[in-house]
């Protein structure tokens, strides 16, 4: 009987409590440095025992198959924010997202369109066939049965926990959270959001519009004061040889003395440009909203206040409306048209894909020295800092 109650560890409520945490959090790491990073991005490598021991654990504690995973997450991408993406709250409604996830991971891991276009590449091997794939209740069952073992009756409360933990923290909060409320470092297509700074509960995918913003990158946090405790594991991991990093966010620098335009600049301009369009709404377009705030009367100033998201955020959807807000506020202000012109001309730098880095080269220079000449003081800061705008890889 005392068996039974306690199991073979003999925890205390607290220890439960703890051990809980710990394997739910093991499962979430498997999640973000495995089927994230490693499978879907090819961010990292990593050693084989590694990379078997979360795929043997995702079996136990989720039932879950790399490839309909891998698959699934990179439809998401490529389809970000359309009805073709297989969980966006901003098609969807997050209430069902954020409650419904899991259903909607099922009913796409049963689309074998989806499965065989974006899931190559990931484990084909005997245990994948004949294991993994075949028996994936079967991890779950086991999982189920050395929870009571170990922990007695109440391992079926630790069992219930561990099956509940990915749906709703990664199915539902990341999905669903990650594209609805949260600040933005970086201005993508998508709406993906940080949650919040410090990315610990759910392995560093708090940093989501970090994610959006650079896909291949191992390391989610891209602010000094931001934390991704999956890229503190990944370090880990690399310092013991056991994963070795092939891509990271590069690191933005401005060098002032540098006034020529080249090859390096248009290249750090494309890999940064959601940095650059973010950066040209808090510098250029915002300031001069308040500026010509101002001096507007109360019809105006409530024009650019509806005016000043549409402007900035790359997320909004520009439908008749908000096009004809735009309009307007332009057509009230020369300078506010005229920083909302090369803003758009600035994007063709890469909207072009046509164009070479010669071209691209010629089109930046001019792009900077039209800026100069408009005498608007914040564009011209702004080409200014685009002159020395380069980057590093660290």
């Amino acid at each position: 009987m005392n068996f039974l109650q306690h199991g073979l560890l003999n925890f205390s409520a607290l220890g439960i409590v703890i051990a809980t945490l710990v394997l739910t959090h093991i499962t979430i790491a498997g999640v973000t440095i495995y089927l994230h990073r490693h499978q879907s991005h090819n961010s990292l490598t990593l050693h084989p025992i590694i990379s078997h021991f979360f795929r043997f654990w995702l079996w136990l504690t989720t039932g879950m198959m790399t490839k309909q995973w891998v698959a699934i997450h990179r439809k998401h991408h490529v389809k970000c924010e359309t009805p073709d993406d297989p969980h966006s709250p901003q098609v969807l409604g997050i209430k069902k997202v954020l409650l419904e996830g899991s259903e909607l991971y099922r009913t796409e891991a049963e689309n074998q369109e989806t499965l065989e276009k974006y899931g190559k590449g990931t484990p084909d091997d005997w245990l994948e066939r004949n294991i993994y794939s075949r028996f994936p209740y079967l991890g779950i069952t086991l999982m189920l049965f050395t929870d009571i073992l170990l922990f007695g009756v109440i391992g079926i409360t630790v069992f219930a926990i561990q099956m509940l933990w990915i749906p709703i923290f990664a199915a539902g909060v990341i999905n669903g959270i990650g594209h609805f409320w949260g600040y933005r470092n970086f201005e993508p297509s998508d709406a993906s959001r940080n949650i919040i700074p410090w990315g610990i509960l759910i392995g560093g995918e708090e940093l989501h519009n970090n994610h959006h913003a650079y896909p291949a990158s191992a390391r989610l946090s891209n602010k000094w004061w931001e934390f991704d405790i999956g890229w503190f594991y990944i370090r880990l991991m690399n310092l013991f040889g056991l994963a070795k990093i092939k891509k990271t966010a590069p690191r933005i620098k401005h060098i002032t003395e540098k006034q020529a335009i080249d090859i390096e600049t248009v290249r750090a301009i494309l890999h940064n440009r959601f940095h650059i369009v973010k950066l040209y709404g808090r510098k250029v377009i915002r300031p001069v909203l308040r500026t010509e705030r101002q001096s507007a009367n109360d019809y105006c100033r409530a024009l650019y206040r509806r005016a000043r998201k549409l402007m900035t955020r790359e997320d909004i959807r520009l439908d008749d409306k908000a096009i004809a807000t735009i309009n307007e506020a332009t057509s009230q202000s020369q300078t506010l048209a005229t920083v909302y012109e090369f803003k758009q001309r600035l994007k063709e730098l890469w909207i072009n894909t046509a164009q070479n880095h010669t071209k691209r080269v010629q089109r930046l220079q001019n792009w900077c020295t039209e800026a100069e000449k408009t005498g608007i003081a914040a564009l011209q800061d702004f080409a200014s800092y685009l002159r020395g705008y380069t980057e590093l890889r660290v």
